[in-house]
């Protein structure tokens, strides 16, 4: 198989396995809406907000689209088309070293996106997909990039999106550049499209038919009688006794024995005039689905429809080229089901929260959306107030997101808790991986109780929360540490987890007792 190199590779290729996992700080100003309902915003480099949405969301997102930089050699963007964005430039410095003062824009476009694009394959479920926007720049890069990651023969499509509605006469060659591509890959070749809906204008039920609707179709195909000789035969209407011959270059679809069996059972339409020629009665129940393939040719509106969408939001020329949501809409509507998590890691204006959002309003589904954002700026000022406004227009439907951002590094260099987590923030992080949902309000630093979510009341034991003298200061399940953590505040049959140190409780007691126990620091790394 091919290969692709280029300077910087060796020291990328596995970076996405040294990224420190850092805890998620949520801004409740920032949030809107219901901070229950799965939808995150993280502000932070999209690296390192992975890395720590990773242990909740591994193997769990149906769909992820991605619109990353094309490269082109316009500075003008955040993570910006000529790679050097300071922040970008820094992290090279640290990951690649003195080889990065010699890369060219492509060297850094490729050292940036592999262990990104490493990092999202483990969130994919394993018939889910991952949705990649780029242009002529970057195509083949990205493809033979992709064959390495997830495996050529995990290639879907290619599909080919048109961009612009009139032609860019500013190209020195005379060739106007209307298109963009978007490559689809998965985890495994369980990936299936919907498709799209065939067109049943066509079909009706003028006479009753109990069969359901039909309409009239051809009953002759492009075989002559030298080809198939047994579809050249006489065919007879019963009720006038008419006659007719097949077509001396087209014979009929079928065979006489399954043309005798339409015949009698009354799916051929007989002519009024002699001149006639029969046809089929076919009805809609005949179609094997009543889908038919999605074209690679995309069927979406062009680039200056996204640009009008967000001014109509929040003003004009506020971010620079967004994708229309009908696009984005398109793409995530052929994979991820009404119950899917979907991902992009360069959210931009979020035109993907939106995109979520309409499908839901279409088959009142409840997908959420996982976005995140690397400039402060655009996802407090752009992102966040873009995905208000589409709350604003679901009129009374529930919905909501949660503004979060990334906070200290949660473990050191030899895989322990750091020491200076504190318990507030370690809480909050250990409530997101066992609920998949921010905590609501901040937890209390004296109460090992973080809440309860959907029956189960969970609890961390950490840092001598219990404050007192017990082993490891009250962070090891012992009988005398359940009885201090008391009922469950729900229900005393109610499920309980407990996330510690240890556990000196036996099996029986646990499984009596209906609590799960989850040993730190353990249960909170991916995998």
């Amino acid at each position: 198989m091919p290969t692709l190199n280029w300077i910087g590779k060796e020291a990328v290729v596995d970076h996405h396995r040294r990224v420190p996992l850092r805890l998620l700080e949520c801004d409740s100003e920032l949030s809107a809406g219901d901070p229950e309902s799965g939808n995150l915003l993280v502000q932070g480099d999209n690296l390192e907000a992975l890395k720590a949405l990773l242990p909740r969301y591994k193997g769990q997102v149906k769909c992820i689209y991605i619109d990353p930089p094309y490269n082109t050699g316009n500075e003008g963007w955040i993570y910006n088309d000529n790679v050097n964005d300071p922040r970008i430039k820094k992290w090279l410095g640290e990951v690649v070293g003195k080889e990065a003062e010699d890369l060219c824009r492509h060297d850094k476009w490729l050292c940036m996106m592999y262990p990104r694009l490493a990092l999202l394959k483990e969130f994919l479920t394993g018939d889910g997909a991952i949705f990649v926007s780029v242009d002529d720049t970057e195509f083949h890069s990205l493809r033979m990039m992709m064959d390495e990651i997830f495996g050529p023969e995990r290639w879907v499509c290619t599909l080919i999106w048109k961009r612009r509605q009139t032609s860019d006469s500013r190209n020195l060659n005379g060739v106007s550049a209307d298109h963009e591509f978007v490559l689809c890959y998965g985890v495994s070749n369980a990936v299936r499209f919907l498709g799209r809906a065939k067109d049943l204008t066509k079909y009706s039920n003028t006479d009753n038919d109990p069969n359901g609707p039909w309409m009239s179709d051809n009953l002759t195909g492009l075989a002559n009688v030298t080809e198939r000789p047994n579809l050249h035969y006489e065919i007879i209407d019963p009720d006038t006794q008419r006659r007719y011959p097949p077509h001396s270059s087209r014979g009929w679809i079928y065979g006489q024995e399954r043309m005798a069996e339409l015949i009698r059972n009354g799916r051929i339409l007989w002519p009024k005039k002699a001149s006639g020629r029969p046809r089929l009665k076919r009805y809609v129940s005949d179609m094997l689905s009543e889908t038919t393939g999605f074209s690679t040719i995309l069927d979406a509106p062009a680039n200056v429809v996204g640009t009008k969408e967000l001014s109509e939001m929040l003003g004009p020329k506020v971010f620079a080229f967004p994708k229309p949501h009908g696009l984005i809409k398109a793409l995530i509507g052929q994979v991820a089901g009404a119950n899917s998590f979907v991902m992009d890691s360069f959210a931009g204006s979020g035109t993907t929260a939106q995109a979520v959002e309409a499908l839901n309003d279409d088959d009142n589904g409840s997908r959420r959306f996982i976005l995140v954002e690397l400039d402060a700026d655009v996802a407090r000022g752009i992102t966040a107030k873009r995905l208000r406004a589409v709350l604003e227009r679901k009129q009374g439907k529930p919905g909501g997101f949660r503004f979060c951002r990334l906070g200290r590094t949660l473990f050191d260099a030899h895989g322990e808790i750091n020491h200076d987590v504190p318990f507030t923030d370690l809480a909050r992080y250990v409530y997101l991986i066992e609920t998949g949902v921010p905590a609501a309000t901040r937890p209390r630093k004296d109460n090992p109780l973080l809440g309860v979510y959907q029956g189960r009341a969970i609890y961390l034991l950490y840092n001598g929360v219990l404050g007192d003298k017990r082993p490891a200061g009250g962070n090891v399940l012992t009988h005398a540490v359940l009885e201090a953590l008391g009922p469950h505040p729900a229900g005393a049959d109610l499920p309980r987890v407990i996330y510690g140190e240890a556990c000196r409780l036996g099996d029986a007691t646990l499984q009596r007792e209906n609590v799960t126990f989850r040993q730190t620091p353990y249960a909170l790394r991916e995998g």
